[in-house]
């Protein structure tokens, strides 16, 4: 039995960051991931949760809504599956939070707030860059200036993140460790030396559960394994289909390309055989050509000596072995 809740469920991730008592645990992670750029004091957590883009979302996609001392909106969310045009449905999630902040009447000005989503993804997009941290801003593309700090959105693909406890250099990589692997940690690191992760070890136990928190909670865990189980079973057959389908697809295209390629060396060795073979008739017609042509001739050298010398057309017929009309057509 784990000794830690799983963060990757809805109860778990929201006892880790959305409440009042691990106010400081998410202060201190948001300090950590925006270290150099800007210092959280204080957070006031909303009750207003981002309406989900699909009716399925609680299930895998969940998040806390907070703001700082300074009016800024964080969304904190956790994303356990992927889905369709995603980069899309994230900048529609970030803009319905700065179109709420609108009002009625001709006197608002646009003043509105920034917001900032953080993402924890338990997956890695298809048509995300392959690296852990990805944060985008609105700046100007040629002198990569800020030309808005109304919205910034930071997303960090959790299996991305390799580095082992040794290698954990500042707190943001140690809080990234330890949300991936709480589950199967039978203590955390750094919580003999860090009161932050000394308390969230407190909260993650799962003894220090309520009976009714352990029965929710393992209603959600059940709940989370069961529909990533159908995620991969219907990703196990979509893969086997594509597999078919390539198959079926190659072996078609490899007949048509095998038929085309025959044709191709048949006709070459057919014209290759029959130039040989015409060749070689040629050369046989030419050669009997010839030797009757060079017999005519020699027969007709033969008449025109014995004509010559007065011999009867009779005489030369018996001597050539020819017909008395044979000898007459060389004659003439």
């Amino acid at each position: 039995m784990a000794k830690f809740i799983n963060p990757f469920t809805d109860i778990g991730f929201k006892r880790i960051f959305g409440q009042e008592i691990s106010k400081p645990l998410i202060i201190d992670f948001l300090n950590s991931l925006m270290e150099g750029e800007e210092h959280i004091e204080d957070i006031t957590f909303l009750d207003k949760e981002q309406p989900a883009l699909y009716e399925d979302d609680r299930s895998l996609i969940y998040d806390i809504y907070c703001r700082t001392e300074r009016g800024h909106n964080i969304i904190v969310e956790m994303q356990n599956k992927s889905q369709p045009y995603f980069k899309n449905s994230s900048i529609y999630y970030v803009s319905e939070a700065i179109a709420r902040q609108g009002e009625r009447g001709s006197s608002w000005q646009y003043a509105i707030d920034a917001v900032y989503l953080v993402a924890f993804l338990n997956f890695s997009p298809i048509d995300f860059d392959k690296k852990f941290r990805t944060d985008v801003t609105l700046t100007d593309k040629e002198t990569h200036k800020m030309f808005s700090d109304k919205v910034r959105m930071t997303f960090m693909q959790l299996p991305l993140f390799d580095k082992e406890a040794d290698n954990c250099d500042n707190d943001f990589d140690k809080w990234i460790y330890v949300l991936k692997n709480m589950e199967t940690l039978t203590r955390l690191p750094w919580a003999a030396k860090s009161s932050v992760f000394q308390r969230l070890e407190q909260i993650a136990d799962v003894a220090s559960l309520t009976k009714r928190e352990r029965m929710k909670y393992d209603e959600g865990l059940r709940k989370y394994r069961d529909t990533l189980s159908v995620l991969e079973g219907a990703k196990q057959d979509g893969l086997a289909e594509g597999r078919a389908l390539g198959r079926a697809m190659g072996h078609a295209e490899g007949l048509a390309e095998g038929r085309a390629e025959g044709r191709q060396e048949g006709l070459a060795e057919g014209r290759a055989e029959g130039r040989q073979e015409g060749l070689a008739e040629g050369r046989q017609e030419g050669l009997a050509e010839g030797r009757a042509e060079g017999a005519n001739s020699e027969k007709q050298d033969t008449v025109n000596r014995l004509l010559a010398a007065g011999t009867s057309i009779d005489v030369i017929a018996i001597a050539t072995g020819l017909s008395k009309e044979e000898v007459e057509k060389l004659i003439k």
